[in-house]
């Protein structure tokens, strides 16, 4: 398939309102489908978190990332995407998520590392515009010189690429390491006030109301590759309903890599 460009396309924009985290790695799934069947134009979805969650990468180990005690004792929920990269945790109103569905044609002949920078660029843009500061750190982060803004993952399937990224609003340091193992090791020595450090959120970068940023990054999206708002369709949702229940929340998928 020969390459394109993002105004090539006519993005769909959704943002919908709050749902389980189950739920958003089935829509991924289906979404993937959607575009790659041309069934949907290409799509940014924004993401809104109905409850607490750590989501692991499509190929870490369960117990290596995630103390489960931990876990439960603060009602998160663990769910497994299906692209690869770091853990992810994420609190309601803390977290800024966002997912990119397009054909591969947008990152044709672009090995990971370019894809990831080219598919944030509008990002860094939009950061700027809110007077951050902040570059792509290869492999997959957004940061700037305060700390880490966000993380990255991808999957691509047939001729479909799928790009998420999730941003730090606020964090809660102390509770991350006690649900994140790998955290809890790179910082041990250090304790909870370098972990807030390494990860330095937008709330304390901007002084802005999360929902600012992220209509800052809507307009940010629109001026660069144009879009127009959408909606999740009946039937997408109601697929990606039926996948949630029967492989987003199951054991068997989320201990796939025990």
């Amino acid at each position: 398939m020969s390459g394109s460009n993002w105004r090539d396309h006519d993005w769909q924009l959704i943002h919908a309102p709050a749902q389980p985290p189950a739920l958003h790695m089935a829509l991924d799934d289906v979404l993937m489908d959607e575009v790659g069947r041309g069934h949907r134009p290409p799509t940014l979805r924004i993401w809104e978190w109905a409850g607490p969650a750590v989501v692991i990468g499509r190929f870490q180990s369960l117990r290596n990332e995630v103390d489960a005690d931990a876990a439960e004792r603060h009602g998160i929920e663990v769910v497994r995407r299906i692209s690869g990269g770091g853990a992810m945790f994420i609190e309601p109103g803390n977290t800024i998520t966002y997912s990119i569905v397009a054909p591969d044609s947008l990152v044709d002949g672009m090995g990971f590392e370019q894809a990831y920078a080219y598919m944030d660029e509008w990002v860094l843009a939009a950061l700027a515009g809110l007077g951050i500061d902040a570059w792509y750190q290869p492999l997959n982060d957004i940061t700037s010189a305060a700390g880490k803004i966000a993380g990255a993952a991808q999957a691509r399937r047939g001729r479909t690429v799928l790009h998420h990224v999730t941003m730090a609003y606020d964090i809660d340091a102390s509770k991350m390491l006690d649900v994140l193992r790998i955290g809890r090791e790179k910082l041990s020595d250090k304790g909870t006030a370098s972990a807030a450090k390494r990860v330095d959120p937008l709330r304390s970068q901007t002084g802005l109301p999360r929902e600012a940023v992220i209509e800052k990054m809507l307009e940010t999206f629109r001026e660069c590759h144009g879009g127009t708002v959408d909606t999740l369709k009946p039937d997408e949702l109601q697929r990606a309903e039926a996948l949630a229940t029967t492989k987003f929340m199951s054991r068997e998928w989320t201990t796939v890599v025990p």
